[in-house]
């Protein structure tokens, strides 16, 4: 059996050394062939530097160097897209989840008989602000989407190979890859694990509100179905006040006047027009985006010993512009 590790770097370069000794360590008693996917997204710091050093000394580790940073959630996807193994397993690199949390994820497979187990904290870490957030992402995400997630869900997870060939034959390039393990569906078990250090997020307030507003207009339809029964509403509240108004004026001759009223309703519809038209740009946004069928990472080169092409037969939406053996 073949296990294949798979990791993205970014800002890593403190902790890439650690990750490879431990990850190797955990994966040597489980399996007779490892190998060790790094997808460098772009790292401003020495990630791919001390990276490649590795991978000097180490031939089981690939080190996959993007163009550009890509995203945390593409360059996993990348990673999966390289991986060869009959087990994946997918960890951030900054220790943050312990490498060693493959033993206990490999006995849980085995023994549920199960084809993905995945980490889920018991509660979210970090300050208010990152709490609060992250409360009100999965409560809007229950409210809006289609789509039910598992809340407090973490990167780390032990996949079965039929699992992955399923996940990377997704073409979605606007997704939040959460919503992608969930849409692969297979049989999937959840096992809580204790996040290691409270260092602080690379996801920053606004990159979160993006992403939240990027999975809902992605994945929901609801929210068109809500603005259609809000616009009934208003409609249906409108022939109640001039209704209203007409029975008045002909009952009392009382005619309806005053500036106030008139602004009163401009703004009101103004603003309700403009929030239905911002809507509906951003699932327009979404649909010219995924029409393009642009890439959605660019290999700048491929570190490994051997070049293998394993993608179950399926083209990944990833240019490998430059391999090197």
């Amino acid at each position: 059996m073949k296990l294949s590790i798979v990791t993205t770097l970014y800002r890593s370069a403190g902790t890439v050394d650690e990750f490879h000794r431990r990850a190797m360590a955990a994966a040597a008693p489980l399996a007779a062939e490892v190998e060790l996917v790094m997808v460098n997204d772009g790292s401003p710091d020495g990630s791919l530097a001390r990276a490649l050093a590795i991978h000097q000394t180490d031939p089981r580790v690939v080190v996959v160097d993007l163009a550009r940073n890509f995203g945390h959630h593409k360059a996993m996807m990348t990673g999966l897209a390289y991986a060869t193994g009959d087990l994946v397993f997918l960890i951030d690199s900054d220790l943050e989840e312990a490498p060693e949390l493959l033993t206990g994820f490999h006995e849980r497979l085995e023994r549920e008989g199960c084809d993905v187990v995945y980490g889920v904290q018991e509660t979210r870490r970090g300050g208010l602000v990152e709490r609060a957030t992250g409360e009100l992402f999965f409560s809007l995400v229950r409210l809006l989407s289609d789509q039910h997630l598992p809340r407090n869900l973490l990167t780390v997870r032990l996949m079965q190979r039929d699992y992955v060939r399923v996940l990377i034959r997704h073409r979605d390039r606007e997704f939040v890859i959460s919503q992608l393990w969930e849409l692969a569906g297979f049989r999937q078990v959840a096992m809580l694990v204790r996040k290691l250090s409270s260092s602080p997020t690379s996801y920053s307030l606004r990159y979160r509100i993006r992403m939240a507003v990027r999975f809902i207009t992605t994945t929901s339809t609801k929210i068109l179905y809500y603005i259609l029964y809000a616009g009934l509403v208003v409609w249906f509240l409108s022939l109640l006040t001039m209704a209203y108004f007409l029975v008045r004026y002909l009952g009392s001759g009382i005619g309806v006047d005053g500036w106030t009223s008139l602004m009163i309703s401009v703004w009101f519809f103004g603003g309700f027009i403009t929030l239905i038209l911002g809507v509906l740009g951003v699932y327009i946004a979404n649909i010219l985006s995924e029409t393009k069928r642009r890439p959605f990472t660019v290999a700048r080169r491929v570190h490994r010993v051997a070049s293998v092409s394993h993608t179950d037969g399926v083209v990944a939406p990833i240019i490998a512009a430059r391999g090197k053996n």
